[in-house]
């Protein structure tokens, strides 16, 4: 019996270390792979996004948008700042998928460049999301786990088309020769990009549809670039004269706030209903606005940054968890399996303050 009573406090103190290690084995597993409520496995989504050129004003937007949508699904959303390089992209994306990222999210510099990525992404299996560039279809059609995000630029030029429309119904003193033609310059947007091509198309398409002939003075790019649209309207002016161009049509809101600069070096659009040249642009900017306020720029088109760069991480962290991408899961329409179209939304002066804030 003495015995006995001896090993009794080591038989206790054996089954107390025991039921440590157990305690611990089951810790460790439910850190591996944490359970819900609901008993199914989640973890945090790592999501791995290269951004074309972050001193983009619209991408600056989105940009926003993405990383608060983040912090509301829980998500790691790392940036990067591709430089409006398309092989520095290349080498971001690299990264992302060594460090072991759940999921991409690329606003390629190069729509047409999009082909390689996806391969990478397709190797790994690893979800891809592009957003506002829109890649070949068939880059989209080569892999099941590709989607895009962004708006159809048919839509924002017949938009900003008719606010040059509507303003000329308005203020017939605006057709200065009186020839009933609308003599235009255009500012573009990046060669090859498909916003770029499709606003320019789509807003003259939609004056003439508005029953008026137009007449194109000039047309170059400046790249998106509010300095680069400066100086390339101060040539246009140079070269047509202020007497001639009786309307501004620019691809996105920098190119129209540039033109306004080098419209106000001239005394006009400051106020003077007698020297005023109407100005379009596209993207309802923070710095668009402030210009329609003071009445420098006629108009804009709301790109919808907020739901973009939302749509975006809503995908991507879907696709992560293995989710189906449908609605239900991401809270936009899917068109054809694969995209998500937000609409454009024209700003004019009895609606902007709506978009201030």
């Amino acid at each position: 019996m003495k015995k006995i009573k001896k090993l009794l406090p080591l038989v206790m103190v054996t089954s107390m270390i025991a039921a440590t290690i157990a305690g611990c084995g089951g810790s460790s597993g439910g850190n591996a792979g944490a359970t819900s409520e609901g008993g199914s496995e989640s973890a945090e989504v790592l999501i791995g996004s290269a951004i074309y050129k972050f001193d983009d004003t619209f991408m600056t937007g989105v940009r926003s948008a993405m990383e608060g949508q983040a912090k509301e699904k829980s998500a790691t959303l790392e940036l990067v700042d591709s430089q409006n390089k398309q092989p520095t992209q290349n080498e971001q994306v690299d990264t992302f998928i060594t460090k072991g990222v759940n999921a991409l999210a690329i606003n390629p510099v190069d729509r047409t460049a999009a082909g390689p990525i996806i391969e990478k992404a397709k190797a790994k299996e690893l979800p891809i999301v592009f957003l506002n560039r829109e890649p070949e279809k068939t880059d989209m059609d080569s892999y099941d786990k590709v989607w895009y995000v962004g708006a159809k630029a048919e839509q924002s030029g017949t938009l900003s088309g008719q606010i040059i429309a509507d303003y000329f119904k308005a203020h017939k003193e605006a057709d200065k020769n009186g020839d009933g033609i609308i003599q235009y310059v255009m500012l573009q947007g990046e060669p090859g990009h498909q916003d770029a091509t499709l606003r320019t198309e789509y807003s003259i398409k939609a004056i003439e549809e508005a029953g008026y002939k137009t007449e194109k003075l000039a047309a170059d790019t400046a790249m998106w670039d509010k300095a680069k649209a400066t100086d390339l309207m101060k040539a246009f002016i140079t070269g047509q004269g202020l007497d001639k161009i009786e309307a501004v049509l620019c691809n996105n809101d920098d190119m129209a706030l540039g033109a306004v600069e080098a419209l106000k070096a001239e005394g006009y659009n400051k106020g003077d209903s007698s020297k005023y040249i109407p100005v379009v642009g596209v993207d309802a900017t923070a710095p668009a606005l402030q210009a329609m306020k003071d009445g420098s720029l006629l108009g804009t088109v709301l790109n919808d940054s907020e739901n973009q760069g939302k749509a975006t991480i809503n995908i991507a962290s879907a696709a992560a968890q293995g989710k189906e991408i449908n609605e239900a899961n991401v809270g936009y329409p899917i068109t054809d399996g694969k995209y998500v179209w937000i609409d454009y939304v024209k700003v004019t002066q009895d609606n902007y303050q709506d978009y201030m804030k």
